[in-house]
């Protein structure tokens, strides 16, 4: 199974959060200790088992997609993304984008891979099916994190499902994140 991939088990809601003048958290203590990274950014917690097949068509898993964007860990098995002279192996969906795009810092939420899972993940996975670029990146800083904003208290608004935060951000303490962010630079196109 792609290892970032959620489990259908693992769909269920998201836990709500609290917003404070400080920033989001978790009604419970004890989890929203658990669910914050060493920088204090809250990660999003759902309800649900990894039980079931991979869900190919959701969010990737907010955990093991923060593991393995900040070791630099294959998205399909947890091992180290292959490496050459060229640089590190990621493979990117073309979601309706040329082909020919300059992809030269592009924020990405999709880890790197391995050799062997980039040869088999476009055969299983239908985003990459429906057309992917395959790059060698020699850069690839974490640069924030993709998730829900929520208003400053006493602010008017409702929170925003899909933003990208990033790391210096004065708004970091109101996002619960879900993806963690690479702008990949130094980039060559592979065959």
């Amino acid at each position: 199974m792609p290892y970032v991939l959620p489990r259908t088990g693992e769909l269920g809601p998201p836990i709500p959060v609290t917003v404070s003048p400080h920033g989001v958290s978790y009604p419970d203590p004890g989890q929203d200790a658990a669910c914050r990274d060493p920088y204090g950014v809250l990660w999003e917690a759902r309800e649900g088992t990894p039980t079931g097949p991979p869900a190919y068509l959701a969010e990737l898993h907010p955990a093991r997609q923060r593991e393995a964007m900040e070791g630099l860990l294959c998205a399909g098995c947890r091992e180290p993304a292959d490496r050459n002279a060229l640089g590190m192996l990621w493979l990117l969906p073309l979601l309706g984008a040329p082909a020919d795009t300059c992809w030269e810092g592009v924020r990405s939420a999709i880890p790197p891979m391995c050799a062997a899972c980039a040869t088999l993940a476009p055969a299983v996975c239908p985003v990459l099916r429906d057309g992917h670029i395959t790059l060698r990146v020699r850069e690839a800083e974490l640069v924030g994190v993709r998730g829900t904003l929520y208003p400053r208290l006493g602010e008017l608004g409702t929170p925003d499902p899909d933003v990208l935060v990033l790391t210096d951000s004065d708004v970091m303490p109101y996002v619960v994140a879900r993806q963690a962010v690479r702008e990949l630079r130094r980039i060559t196109v592979a065959p």
